[in-house]
């Protein structure tokens, strides 16, 4: 009787075991279905908020900034259309969020290379990467020598 009892509460665990695995690989889409390609990414954006070595960015600093992305290139310039940063970007695709390398096209910094993640979810985009000698990000929380944008389609 006893191993009657331990073979059913051992079947009973395993079926409920397999039962779960099945629901949660339907449940939760799998990170290449959520993948940005560089199309995803092309238009105009305004900042919306930014945060710099784990701190939140001052307004003044961000208010009226404008991204444009194409699908090789990014732009950022003030409220008064002047050129603050420019890169060309690749893209590793395979991830939610994707990898994003840039490598800066400024003169004084011409051919440095920044990395982190970027994220597109409707008109919202985030951005975060790692200033030179910092540690490339893991998420979306700056620490020393990192910045992280969030912006807002407007074209």
């Amino acid at each position: 009787m006893l191993l009657f009892k331990i073979t059913v509460t051992l079947g009973f665990a395993a079926l409920m075991l397999g039962l779960s695995m099945v629901q949660d690989g339907g449940s939760a889409p799998s990170k290449v279905d959520k993948r940005c390609t560089p199309a995803d990414l092309v238009g105009r954006y305004v900042i919306v908020a930014g945060e710099r070595d784990g701190a939140k960015e001052p307004e003044g600093r961000i208010k009226g900034t404008i991204v444009t992305f194409t699908e090789d290139s990014v732009v950022v310039a003030d409220k008064d259309k002047k050129e603050l940063y420019s890169a060309t970007y690749k893209l590793n695709a395979t991830t939610n969020p994707c990898d994003i390398t840039m490598t800066s096209r400024v003169e004084s910094s011409a051919g440095v290379i920044a990395r982190g993640l970027i994220q597109k979810e409707g008109d919202t985009l985030r951005l975060i990467y790692a200033l030179p000698t910092g540690e490339i990000p893991a998420g979306f929380k700056t620490k020393d020598k990192q910045l992280m944008f969030v912006m807002k389609k407007t074209s």
